[in-house]
């Protein structure tokens, strides 16, 4: 059994999904990917079982009966990955906008840092890395970026990028258990439960324990299932967040 699981969540992704580079990752690398199927309406689940039957050992099919959207497709996703008791899960964007071998070199760097329990891909564009984002998204990103750092009290980059490893321990269990109120953010959700179980155990802070990896690559990929109405809602999702979690609770060490 392979020591990491990465959910892919899926809708209605049958024309993108690069088989190939899925098939290619799986013949080279001790990694298990867990598809789920968030109540397609077109073919994405026989591409899925398809890949299944062709790498048996390192694909897995989770089929939803209806359309839950993404953040509930990725909870259930990593609820099924932990209760395999892998040593890491994590989720990546199905359209391999972060290409996979990202996925070796979040893996290295919880196995030579335990001290790190959380691995979030960061879109930052650096000489010697070839980053290409749409300035319209790359400006939107960065504004929402900046509201959620103050939300949620902490110098994190970028909250929304589609590659994320964790290590799996018993509070990141447990703090799966809800769903998501967040809709589109819920990683930013993600980060406020982290904070919050911490300030209520007395425990390091989250800050602590979060490594941002610059990605080596990272390409903005068409077809996104982002409308501009979700963007709408970003303000409101965050008041939610940090109403819920942040709002009340006294900042600690490493937290603005």
């Amino acid at each position: 059994m392979s020591d990491s699981i990465i959910v892919i969540p899926c809708y209605n992704e049958a024309a993108r999904l690069d088989t190939r580079a899925f098939r290619e990752f799986c013949d080279s690398a001790d990694v298990r990917l867990l598809f789920v199927d968030d109540g397609s309406t077109d073919d994405t689940r026989q591409v899925i079982e398809a890949l299944r039957q062709l790498c048996p050992e390192g694909v897995s099919l989770m089929p939803l009966s209806r359309n839950a959207g993404k953040a509930e497709a990725v909870r259930l996703g990593l609820i099924a990955a932990c209760a395999e008791h892998p040593a890491y899960v994590g989720f990546w964007d199905a359209d391999l906008a972060t290409p996979l071998n990202e996925i070796l070199a979040f893996r290295c760097l919880l196995e030579t840092r335990p001290e790190i329990e959380m691995i979030f891909g960061s879109r930052v564009k650096l000489l010697g890395r070839y980053v290409e984002r749409r300035p319209v998204r790359h400006y939107l990103g960065r504004a929402f970026a900046t509201a959620a750092a103050a939300v949620l009290g902490i110098g994190v980059y970028d909250t929304q990028c589609g590659a994320k490893m964790f290590r799996v321990t018993p509070g990141f269990v447990e703090r799966l258990n809800e769903p998501f109120v967040g809709g589109w953010i819920f990683d930013v959700e993600m980060i406020a439960r982290e904070i919050q179980a911490r300030r209520a155990r007395s425990l390091a802070p989250v800050s602590t324990v979060i490594y941002e990896y610059p990605l080596m690559q990272w390409r903005d990929v068409a077809g996104s299932k982002i409308r501009a109405r979700d963007w709408l809602r970003v303000g409101f999702d965050l008041g939610r967040i940090w109403l819920r979690y942040v709002a009340g609770a006294p900042r600690g060490p490493g937290q603005r």
